[in-house]
């Protein structure tokens, strides 16, 4: 669809979130209770969501890759294969053949060279092991999961989200969904990010959704942390887990780093290494996996002082940029030199 006629059907859903952007302006500045801003911003989130999904829709479709044929090809070239395989296999755990390996080695040569070596930035390699007050500091031990459904039969399990929004997808495809319907559910998916644990629960319910494999009941969603547990020493006194990312061994060292950099900032730091999440189901090749390789940077800087002796190569450069304030107002991404942004 040709722009013109993209923007008149993109025209009133911006103006629903402008309004909606406004309004959480001004519930702040008017200092409302914090629920009625929390109440406003998930609103503002849900038309922003719909917004997104309408201006998907409208694009043109590129050529699709058949992801099937694709994969299987790669596991007959030993690209990657499922690991532990003799065995039945683990799904999330993959192995890299030579091509794989060489592959993935050289992508991560590329990324160190044209960030790490070009910018002089400080890298370190930390410990996969992490003790848990550290991971209960950042939130990791409370806060990182995700809502899980299990088959009452088999016990397989589900990501609740997800197979949420697949059944919802399948549902919306039938010839015989009304509008009336389908509008209905293109408004649950587009807040899926919002729900609880109970109101998850409730859609299971109202749309009936089962195993997409058996058939069979579900349980009512459960929190399911994605962190690794173990046990660090042979008393089993110290609890800790295999990192879900990188980034916290940056900000331990911080001061060291900081000592390092004779005192100075702004300075960055940067590691490459292995993560693991206890994903619910990874059904997705190497796109969701349980142990996979990171690389975070992590730019310190002077909140007062923040010139980079760099950025005058750039300043000028002409970008696509989607501003917070376009972001509120229901406006779209648009080119914008780089020295403006910054002065903005």
């Amino acid at each position: 669809m040709d722009g013109p006629q993209a923007e008149a059907l993109l025209a009133p859903l911006r103006q629903a979130v402008r309004q909606q952007g406004e309004l959480v302006r001004k519930l702040k500045e008017e200092k409302a209770p914090q629920v009625d801003i929390d109440k406003a911003v998930a609103e503002l989130k849900a038309r922003k969501r719909i917004l997104e999904t309408k201006e998907l829709a409208l694009q043109p479709k590129d050529d699709i890759v058949d992801r099937v044929k694709m994969e299987d090809t790669l596991k007959r070239r030993f690209f990657y294969d499922q690991a532990f395989s003799i065995y039945g296999g683990v799904s999330g755990l993959y192995d890299f053949g030579p091509v794989g390996c060489a592959l993935k080695n050289n992508i991560i040569q590329a990324w160190r060279q044209h960030f790490i070596q070009e910018e002089q930035i400080l890298e370190i390699d930390c410990t996969m092991l992490t003790p848990e007050p550290v991971l209960k500091t950042s939130g990791h031990v409370d806060k990182f999961a995700d809502f899980m459904v299990k088959d009452v039969k088999n016990g397989e399990c589900f990501r609740a989200d997800h197979l949420l929004k697949a059944h919802l997808q399948k549902l919306m495809s039938d010839k015989k969904c009304t509008a009336e319907k389908k509008a209905e559910m293109e408004n649950v998916l587009t807040q899926l990010d919002n729900y609880g644990q109970q109101e998850l629960a409730d859609l299971f319910v109202n749309y009936n959704v089962k195993s997409p494999i058996t058939g069979n009941d579900l349980s009512p969603p459960v929190s399911f942390n994605l962190m690794f547990k173990t046990s660090i020493g042979p008393g089993g006194n110290m609890p800790g887990y295999l990192r879900p990312e990188t980034a916290q061994g940056i900000f331990l060292n911080f001061k060291r780093l900081l000592e390092f950099n004779q005192g100075k900032l702004p300075f960055a730091a940067a590691q490459i290494g292995n993560s693991f999440r206890n994903e619910i189901s990874p059904r997705s090749g190497l796109i969701r996996v349980r142990e996979f390789t990171m690389a975070e940077i992590e730019h310190f800087v002077d909140p007062s002082e923040k010139n980079h002796p760099k950025f005058q190569n750039v300043a000028d450069l002409n970008i696509l940029l989607y501003s917070s304030k376009a972001q509120v107002s229901g406006q779209s991404a648009h080119v914008m030199r780089l020295g403006d942004a910054v002065q903005q």
